[in-house]
């Protein structure tokens, strides 16, 4: 006789792995599809994530998170455009212990992976079975989303994002660094612990720059990043390889529904992670959204009524509604500041600087944007600003 399992997982990667540990841990029996098939590329992996407090909470809840020298913390970010514009942001200032956490993706995984493999309650499997209820978690190019008929909507961005890993002669001092120009947006992310000297490195160019780029030789792709990084590191050695990806700001039209097919009667299925939606890498915070979702479907799963199955659509339309209001705001952000600074035009490069200018001098407004970046709770965050809790 054939197992039965409440919820079905698709897609194996940080957010499908975490939301099998959250359900399993409010008992539930959990399928989760890690096909052979897809999983490795044969190159060595150069990812790193910017993870916030909740992401943090999360992860540390499950017993899953990387040990000090695999997720450095954030204790400084300082961001600067390309006409003397500057913001700097410190986690003493906020009085939090970090900004950020950089983690390193093969740490992660691994700790994640782990963790699934001693959990009972979830099977790993090499294809879909049926269950009331299936999570797509397959990432941005899903074929579940796909064969389900689901409209993505996507928006491309005239950029390409290059990622790899430098070793510097300088140590990194716990900063994450960001630079925007006309040139494109370069971010310096944080790697090795406290006494690092290693970044993870994420540039987002136009499409024939990220050719030229790609092309050079990993001396000549060095000294491209520290004349764009104005050697603040020192001297700069590729330790990776290099990859390179189109961007784009997408999300899907629905985000759950019932299965059609006649074995999937009494079925529904939802969408998590970046196969419901992506936004633009400057604001590190794709992960973060992801897990915001994992987050809120096993809350509400958990929390549903005794009488309401798990393939309730009601609930899955409550999920929906909730992580689309929680994603506008980042959308939108992200959104604008990409679209402002990839426009050359000069009067709206000084614009935009005297505005970088005066945010880092606006107190309170400095002060809430940085909470909610951390996904702290909004209203004390707002209240705290103006009880001096921020810079001058």
């Amino acid at each position: 006789m054939a197992k039965s399992y409440d919820i079905c997982i698709r897609g194996a990667g940080i957010v499908g792995r975490t939301l099998a540990l959250l359900l399993a841990r409010e008992r539930f029996s959990v399928a989760l599809v890690n096909d052979p098939s897809t999983s490795g590329t044969g190159h060595a992996d150069i990812r790193a994530y910017a993870l916030n407090a909740a992401s943090h909470a999360l992860l540390d809840s499950l017993r899953c998170w990387p040990e000090p020298e695999h997720a450095t913390a954030v204790l400084h970010m300082h961001v600067c455009g390309d006409r003397g514009g500057k913001v700097h942001f410190d986690a003493a200032t906020q009085q939090v212990p970090a900004l950020a956490w950089i983690a390193d993706v093969p740490a992660l995984e691994a700790r994640l992976a782990e963790a699934v493999r001693y959990q009972p309650r979830v099977e790993q499997v090499a294809s879909p079975v049926n269950a009331p209820l299936t999570v797509v978690c397959e990432g941005r190019a899903s074929r579940t989303r796909e064969e389900l008929g689901v409209q993505f909507d996507v928006s491309p961005y005239p950029q390409t994002a290059i990622a790899t890993r430098i070793v510097c002669t300088l140590e990194h001092q716990q900063t994450a660094r960001q630079w925007f120009s006309t040139d494109g947006i370069l971010a310096f992310l944080p790697l090795g612990g406290a006494q690092g000297k290693e970044v993870a490195v994420v540039w987002s160019v136009a499409p024939e720059r990220a050719r030229e780029l790609l092309a050079h030789s990993d001396q000549v792709f060095a000294s491209e990043l520290a004349q764009a990084s104005g050697g603040v590191l020192g001297t700069l050695q590729v330790h990776g390889e290099r990859r390179a990806w189109p961007l784009q700001l997408a999300r899907a039209k629905r985000w759950c529904g019932p299965m059609a097919d006649a074995a999937g009667a009494g079925q529904a299925w939802v969408l998590a992670g970046d196969a419901a939606h992506t936004v633009h890498p400057l604001s590190g915070q794709g992960l973060n959204l992801g897990l915001g979702d994992v987050q809120a479907l096993a809350r509400l799963l958990t929390a549903r009524s005794s009488w309401r199955s798990m393939a309730d659509l009601r609930v899955m339309r409550q999920y929906e509604r909730e992580r689309k209001s929680a994603l506008l705001p980042m959308r939108l952000t992200t959104d604008a500041l990409a679209q402002l600074f990839g426009r050359v035009e000069a009067p709206l490069q000084t614009l935009r600087n005297w505005g970088m200018q005066g945010f880092d001098h606006s107190g309170p407004l400095k002060h809430w944007m940085a909470r909610q970046a951390m996904n702290t709770d909004p209203a004390a965050s707002f209240a705290a600003a103006f009880q001096g809790n921020t810079a001058p």
